[in-house]
């Protein structure tokens, strides 16, 4: 599971062949013809069925944020079926290019997770992580995906008020029964513990498949990299230039896969290996927290100087290590207006969250995570509990609109379609969805028990509390998707940036990545956190901008 949402700086944090394809006049230009061995298939755009949502024009109109402009993308809820009246309609916004007199284009981002809003994330001044001659050149695009943010319909797995209550009390029931009780164990090693993550996992499923069933098996990365094409499309750009952190690297992927000849330039940075299979994805991302965390403890002092709650990275690992004991056998306490105050306090899942949580920025977080850290060991975890809490603010729908031709009046018929009570953060559900429509995972019980003690050895409990947090997926829509190594023929160079101390998407999955594109280049970035370009510092940023306004190459071996 990827958890990563990449934010800027200065923010709190955390994959079908296609072939080549010709372009019709309303895509503004032809492609070259596939070469041999390349699938042959009918370009979208010259589908009649296709043609109103290849055919759009965005309105821009000014968003609730000053200096930036937003309009909406009305998309095929079923590519399969466009013609059936059933769409998404996605928020897009954009801040201008600063010299327009020298404009290239636009340039698309991801800013990851999955579940994070494109949206909300450049208002919030993400263009502010590119850099000038970038900012110069480009138009910084970015749009929500298809059921997260302001996507309508968009995804819910929360249940109405009435409906909280009933399942307060059937949980009640359940406790009752002899269900292990409300503290969970990172590592499930009891029959009790373990019937009891598996119809916790089996509950979140159904409340998901309860307010979003219509929707779940077309939130998938494929899915939504052709509305990343009708998009492209839309800003009458020729070819896609793109940027992709985190998640965004697998949205970037599976569109060059899809669309190899479209891409102008693609950069991604905090690279996910699309040939591992969820339980490698496991091991692979919980290995790089544990990484994280030894590295906190090693590096403490050089960024959280004398706040480090340990003098030495033994007693910081034994403090770490005594909170996630002392969790699994009470929730520790906070405040009574924090977040957890309802659960009792935090338990040892909870705890592993925040401290996981805080290796994405270590000069952001790891001064705060130190004294959180020292509070929590003394009694009150109520700054701990502050620390794995998302920012809830409260976002209103951009003011904008779209000239869709035929597909205009689709608008009307989505937002029929919307769910009641939708947050207005709904990354959690979306993170889920898209994780497990995207990676196959199994229908039994063995396969997640069999994966614990490989996960213990390689990660410890940030290995098997991510085996245990996969269960869901076992009562999950499955799409079409396998691991497999990347196949797009005739895609241009593609950057790949790996961060050595990256904690979600591991420096080796960046490595792996690259070579798996067609003249793949990697750039590498020494440092600890997660991702690098907006915050690996001046020889990060002159590189990648370099690549994205001139498309020049990145040496072999390139480092920063």
């Amino acid at each position: 599971m990827n958890r990563a949402v990449r934010r800027r700086p200065a923010l709190v944090t955390a994959l079908a062949l296609l072939g080549a394809l010709t372009v019709t006049s309303c895509t503004g230009g032809p492609v070259p013809k596939a070469e041999a061995g390349a699938a042959k298939v009918t370009d979208p755009a010259s589908r009649a069925d296709l043609k109103p949502f290849y055919g759009q024009r965005l309105k821009w109109t000014d968003c609730a944020t000053d200096g930036y402009e937003c309009a909406r993308l009305t998309v095929p809820l079923d590519y399969t079926r466009p013609d059936d009246g059933r769409t998404f309609v996605l928020p897009v916004a954009r801040a201008a290019a600063t010299g327009p007199a020298k404009r290239i284009g636009s340039l698309v981002y991801n800013p990851g997770g999955p579940g994070a809003g494109g949206v909300s994330s450049l208002e919030e001044g993400m263009d502010e992580s590119f850099g000038a001659a970038v900012r110069a050149r480009f138009d910084i695009v970015s749009f929500d995906l298809r059921g997260v943010g302001g996507s309508v319909p968009a995804l819910t797995c929360e249940p109405a008020e009435g409906e909280e209550e009933e399942a307060e009390e059937e949980t009640t029931e359940g406790n009752e029964e002899g269900a292990s009780g409300s503290v969970a164990p990172l590592y499930p090693r009891t029959e009790a513990d373990r019937r009891a993550a598996v119809e916790g996992a089996r509950i979140a499923a159904e409340d998901c498949a309860k307010h979003s069933g219509p929707i779940l098996r077309h939130v998938g990365t494929e899915d939504a990299a052709r509305d990343l094409d009708v998009l492209r499309a839309a800003l009458g750009d020729r070819e896609l230039t793109y940027l992709g952190w985190s998640y965004g690297t697998s949205l970037g992927t599976s569109y060059a896969e899809q669309f190899p000849r479209r891409v102008r330039a693609m950069v991604l940075d905090g690279a996910i290996d699309p040939s591992l299979d969820w339980s490698q994805r496991v091991i692979s991302q919980s290995a790089g927290f544990r990484r994280s965390v030894d590295d906190y403890a090693e590096q403490c002092a050089e960024i959280a100087g004398d706040g480090c709650p340990g003098r030495t990275p033994g007693e910081i690992r034994a403090l770490i290590e005594r909170l996630y004991q002392r969790a699994e056998r009470e929730p520790l306490p906070v405040a009574e207006d924090s977040t957890y105050a309802e659960y009792g306090g935090m338990d040892a899942t909870a705890v592993l969250d925040a401290v996981s949580m805080a290796m994405y920025t270590p000069e952001d977080q790891w001064e705060g995570l130190s004294e959180a850290l020292r509070e929590a060991d003394r009694g009150d975890a109520t700054k701990l509990a502050a620390l794995g809490d998302e920012d809830a603010d409260e976002e209103s729908g951009p003011e904008d609109g779209t000239e869709t031709g035929e597909a205009e009046g689709e608008e009307e018929g989505a937002a029929e379609d919307e769910a009641p009570g939708v947050p207005a953060d709904n990354e959690g559900a979306a993170l889920t969805a898209v994780n497990c429509l995207d990676v196959p995972h199994p229908r039994g019980i063995r396969p997640y028990w069999d994966a614990l003690a490989p996960a213990d050895k390689a990660a410890g409990v940030y290995g098997t509390a991510g085996v245990t947090a996969e269960l869901t997926c076992r009562d999950w829509p499955s799409g079409d998707r396998r691991p497999h190594r990347v196949n797009a023929e005739g895609v241009p160079p593609v950057l790949v940036v790996g961060t050595t101390g990256d904690p979600s998407t591991p420096y080796e999955e960046a490595v792996s990545l690259a070579e798996q594109f067609p003249e793949g280049m990697l750039l590498t970035y020494e440092g600890l956190g997660h991702t690098a370009y907006g915050r690996g510092g001046a020889c990060v940023t002159a590189k990648v901008d370099a690549y994205l306004v001139k498309g020049e190459r990145v040496a072999p071996g390139a480092t920063c």
